[in-house]
């Protein structure tokens, strides 16, 4: 039975389709999940470490404490896996699926864990890969959980607009990289959450320097920065600015990422704190 839209600002007479009316279609999670937070990692174009941006905030966020997990959500590219050196598949019983840990104890569903081999493709259309990210919110048993990732695909099309649509998410961390070119197209993720209405917390810029290791000294490899421009048009905050360094890249091909200081995340880990929970 279609909804109509309480929005005084809208004219729609159905909610179907209407970005007021997202809550409308929130899915509830497995019956036996307590999550508390949910954070969404999203980003205009693939290419500039979502996934690591991802699996850093969650292994700071573990590393304080806190219950963890990760929701790939990047079903045709799910790379979190690999960074964390998970190689076992993921199992379920009579109630549901359940999460595969990480050494550290981040909980982590991702497709891969589900393939019968990791490198084969996943050729499904969009509705199919929309289907199956809400399965991994309404049918995996999440234990209590503080902070839920969601690593989502990059762009702003079906599988961000399912997220935002179906999961009660708490905020997002928007992952950019110094180009020009990649700054105008994080914009348009920042717009679109603007337009579902999803808190924005901040920014975070990926290869934003190389330290050079005989003299210290920091340079731009990829040009100049844009990302104060972008945060203070939209006023957010820059949460953290990730280096060049091949022993970031290393860690993720040993499958060692939680073994990284991921120290830069400090200052997300502060507002992270300040987020209140809430019932999902």
């Amino acid at each position: 039975m279609e909804k109509s839209c309480n929005n005084s600002a809208c004219n729609k007479e159905s909610c179907e389709g209407c970005q007021h009316a997202a809550a409308d279609f929130r899915e509830k999670p497995h019956d036996l999940s307590q999550i508390k937070r949910v954070i969404g990692v999203v980003s205009g174009k693939g290419g500039v470490g979502k996934s690591l941006v991802t699996s850093l905030l969650a292994v700071t966020m573990n590393r304080l404490g806190y219950r963890t997990a990760i929701l790939d959500a990047d079903i045709t590219g799910p790379s979190i896996p690999k960074a964390f050196g998970i190689t076992k598949r993921a199992t379920a019983n009579e109630q549901g699926l359940l999460p595969v840990s990480s050494k550290n104890g981040v909980e982590i569903m991702s497709l891969n864990l589900l393939l019968e081999n990791e490198t084969d493709p996943v050729v499904w259309r969009g509705p199919v890969i929309g289907g199956t990210v809400k399965q991994f919110w309404t049918d995996v048993i999440w234990s209590d959980i503080d902070y839920m990732f969601i690593d989502m695909p990059p762009g702003t099309g079906d599988v961000p607009l399912t997220v935002f649509q179906s999961i009660a998410v708490d905020g997002i961390v928007v992952v950019t990289s110094p180009q020009e070119l990649v700054s105008m197209i994080v914009e348009k993720a920042v717009k679109m959450a603007q337009m579902m209405n999803i808190p924005i917390l901040g920014l975070v810029e990926n290869l934003s320097y190389f330290t050079c290791p005989d003299n210290g000294k920091n340079y731009a490899v990829f040009g100049d920065s844009h990302i104060d421009a972008i945060a203070q048009a939209h006023n957010l905050p820059v949460l953290a600015r990730l280096p060049i360094d091949p022993a970031i890249a290393a860690a993720c091909d040993k499958g060692e990422i939680e073994s990284l200081p991921a120290d830069w995340f400090d200052k997300a880990a502060e507002l992270l704190k300040e987020l209140p929970e809430s019932q999902k």
